[in-house]
């Protein structure tokens, strides 16, 4: 008991248990601690940026062929199609067999669209995929990381990662400052990690306060259905996925409770980024590995946010009894596959993608968005966790076809090895600079 409480993931769930009381009993002064929950992001989204250019730039670095940085980087990519694809292929059938907005019979008329302006404007710049294209390239260097826009900052670390790998020898010292920097930002990470506890009270008893406890136990059929697809997905299609590389999910799952149990408390997932990329080279990824496929996945494979697409886009139809045909449904797919990719970085993101999505689909009504917006949040703490597990799951994936991963240490690390466990105090990889006496103090 007394290693629950002393531990990271024993805090954060006790602060999420008292935000659901102060937000309860408190209401007034549960809204109140928002910024404790948007001050906690604010800080890990100040050094997402830093970290993950120091990653790519050293993984590159290190790794010095970059025909190899480029292989990882197309099977990252395929695997990520395949992966999307079958998250909005499941979000669709089963959008279809539980018919979640069926008899809802919503009148398009009584709908206020006044809601969904400052949405359908963010949407207006997806439609033209030329210009999503563009929007990648930051305007400049310094841009990208002011914006803290993480496929920005991607493009420019590979570049600058692919230029200092072509240097050579003249390149070390820059390579090796880069790789001491990485460090400071990781110490400056475990310092704001530590304040998670605080930051998911703050976000958990602003949401319960606003929505009641009401909304946390009853949020309808449409946010039952969503997250018995996530469940689905995760332990049957990313299990089976796993399994076939030679690890269990619910071991990488156990492995990642905290990093979870913040997602959970805060419905981000840009509040782990760093501290998971850290844990994954622990488990004996490949440092490169990680810093290619972790912060691509962020932007390129959202797989709880594709399950979510499709099912909501069809409860749409479904609740406005709008008739959908297959030409319909396989359009609602593959504009999804493309629309999907911009989620990453957008205020609102879900209903921006979904506003963009309808907007190429003219047989939906694009004014029903507005039956959604009550549980975005909620069903936002979902799609938050299943993009991070996929996005986890992927990095171990590739990291197995390019034989980047040691599987002993994995092993060890997933089956809480004594000798193995993660030192949050620690940007290292390498247990022989991780005394026993260190891991004890850390946990």
């Amino acid at each position: 008991m007394l290693r629950f409480l002393n531990s990271l993931f024993g805090r954060v769930m006790i602060a999420l248990v008292i935000g659901v009381v102060v937000g309860a009993v408190f209401p007034h002064f549960g809204e109140s601690l928002r910024p404790l929950g948007d001050g906690f992001l604010k800080l890990i989204k100040m050094v997402i940026g830093p970290i993950v250019f120091c990653v790519v730039v050293s993984g590159m670095a290190s790794a010095g062929d970059l025909k190899k940085v480029g292989r990882v980087g197309l099977k990252a990519v395929i695997y990520f199609e395949i992966m999307t694809t079958l998250a909005l292929v499941i979000g669709a059938v089963l959008a279809y067999v539980t018919k979640p907005g069926a008899g809802a019979n919503i009148d398009l008329h009584s709908l206020n669209a006044a809601s969904l302006t400052q949405y359908t404007e963010h949407a207006k710049s997806l439609k033209d995929t030329s210009g999503f294209l563009l929007n990648i390239i930051p305007n400049t260097a310094i841009d990208a990381f002011a914006k803290g826009d993480i496929l920005q900052v991607l493009v420019f670390s590979v570049l600058f990662g692919a230029a200092l790998s072509m240097l050579g020898e003249k390149g070390r010292r820059v390579s090796g400052l880069i790789e001491e920097l990485s460090h400071v930002f990781f110490r400056i990470m475990s310092f704001v990690i530590k304040l998670a506890p605080l930051g998911v009270l703050g976000a958990i008893a602003f949401t319960t306060g606003k929505y009641g406890v009401d909304s946390l136990k009853q949020l309808g059929m449409l946010v039952v259905v969503f997250y018995a697809s996530c469940f689905l997905f995760v332990f049957v299609v990313l299990g089976v996925v796993m399994r076939l590389a030679g690890f269990s999910i619910f071991k990488l799952v156990r492995y990642l409770r905290e990093e979870l149990s913040i997602v959970l408390g805060t419905a981000s997932s840009d509040a782990v980024l760093p501290q998971i990329m850290r844990k994954l080279e622990w488990m004996g990824v490949k440092d490169s590995t990680v810093g290619l496929v972790i912060p691509t996945g962020y932007s390129f494979n959202l797989d709880g946010f594709s399950i979510y697409l499709t099912l909501a886009v069809i409860f749409i139809a479904q609740a406005t009894n709008t008739p959908l045909s297959m030409h319909d449904l396989i359009v609602v797919v593959l504009v999804s596959l493309v629309t999907s990719k911009g989620a990453h970085g957008i205020p609102g993101s879900a209903i921006v993608i979904l506003a963009a999505t309808l907007s190429a689909i003219p047989a939906i009504p694009v004014l029903g968005l507005v039956l959604i917006l009550p549980v975005d949040w909620f069903v936002g703490i979902a799609r938050a966790v299943t993009n991070l597990i996929g996005n986890c799951v992927a990095t171990v994936i590739v990291a197995v076809w390019e034989k980047d991963i040691d599987r002993v240490r994995a092993h060890r690390v997933l089956n809480q090895d004594a000798d193995f466990l993660f030192v949050p105090a620690t940007g290292k990889t390498d247990t022989a600079n991780a005394s026993s006496h260190e891991t004890a103090h850390a946990l």
